[in-house]
């Protein structure tokens, strides 16, 4: 079964369904998350869970219902479910049905975000960078952007050594390195090269970066994209930006069931937290040359991802990165809430 490039298919991963500021304590909200009605709640000890967000009674949308405690309860006849989906009180009886039952969604919150895995136990947390693990972090989430392009197609931008020269005018020629975890969920590309000293452009990067250019592109699931560049260069620690990935209905009314068309790309910057005033600016220059980094980018890339129809026939040399890129992806794992039956 194709899993790269399909519309039909949801690969098992963490999806973002919003910010972790905007669900208070003891509040509910549905929300549509790749083609699915979730509903998303915040119980009284403070932590979120996430329900399929239709009531197996008669339907109702949950997230007009109440929190209570740690249970969610719904509007219409008060049916009350806990974070595993289990139905554990219903008002006109004592008995509970067994098919008083809802899915329910690993949850977790990091990077300022509330994220979602279509299973009811995730098999992996959350990706992080190597060079952060165990510290401190400040993020800063930059504003939501969409594209017309499945994500499968937008993650290999990071890996395609041949547009730097075509698109971004870097004459550099990368070696690529790869590793991969057991599981096969997670996939690292690392591109080194030496940089040119030719142009006016190259000369700045020659005298401001050194002799070397490296960078790496972290993928988790087929759905996040952890991005470092700025590695082992002058004057600069590494820069680490989160791409989060979310397939998105070409809405035409409010069913959440439509044909799944676009993407949303949720950019987010990733630095350590320093200790001090001093540290304390220093942390959000980072994060600032991070975006100035990233703007400059997708300013050149966009106009391409926005109209493309992509068709892999003919794969060069320099495209090794893209062909194992898919071959990772094609191996991922369909979750439930894809549309062409699993077992195909």
């Amino acid at each position: 079964m194709e899993i790269f490039n399909n519309w039909q298919i949801i690969a098992k991963g963490w999806y973002i369904v919003c910010p972790s500021q905007t669900l208070r304590r003891g509040q509910a909200k549905s929300l549509a998350l790749c083609g699915q009605k979730i509903v998303v709640f915040r119980g009284e000890d403070g932590k979120a869970r996430a329900l399929h967000g239709y009531c197996p009674h008669l339907g109702t949308d949950l997230g007009l219902g109440q929190v209570e405690d740690n249970w969610i309860r719904c509007n219409f006849h008060r049916w009350a479910f806990d974070e595993t989906g289990k139905c554990r009180h219903i008002p006109c009886q004592s008995e509970i049905p067994p098919k008083a039952q809802l899915a329910s969604y690993a949850t977790a919150e990091k990077y300022g975000f509330i994220w979602i895995f279509p299973e009811e136990i995730a098999p992996n947390d959350l990706p992080e960078f190597d060079e952060l693990q165990g510290q401190k972090l400040v993020t800063q989430a930059d504003k939501a952007f969409e594209r017309k392009c499945h994500h499968h197609i937008c993650m290999m931008n990071g890996i395609d050594a041949q547009h730097l020269k075509t698109v971004h005018h870097l004459d550099i020629k990368m070696d690529l390195s790869l590793r991969q975890n057991e599981s096969g969920t997670q996939i690292d590309f690392t591109m080194k090269g030496n940089v040119p000293n030719t142009t006016l452009r190259e000369s700045l990067i020659h005298y401001f970066l050194g002799e070397t250019y490296e960078y790496s592109m972290r993928y988790d699931n087929g759905c996040i994209g952890l991005l470092t560049i700025m590695k082992n260069v002058r004057f600069f620690p590494p820069l680490h930006m989160i791409y989060a990935y979310v397939p998105l209905p070409s809405l035409h009314g409010d069913d959440v069931n439509l044909e799944l068309s676009k993407i949303r790309i949720q950019p987010i910057y990733v630095t350590a937290k320093r200790r001090g005033i001093m540290g304390y600016l220093v942390s959000h220059f980072l994060l600032l040359c991070t975006k100035l980094a990233y703007y400059f980018l997708r300013h050149e890339d966009g106009l391409i991802y926005d109209n493309i129809q992509f068709k892999p026939n003919i794969l060069l040399n320099v495209d090794k990165p893209l062909a194992h890129y898919i071959n990772y992806v094609n191996h991922l794992e369909p979750s439930t809430w894809s549309r062409q039956k699993i077992e195909e």
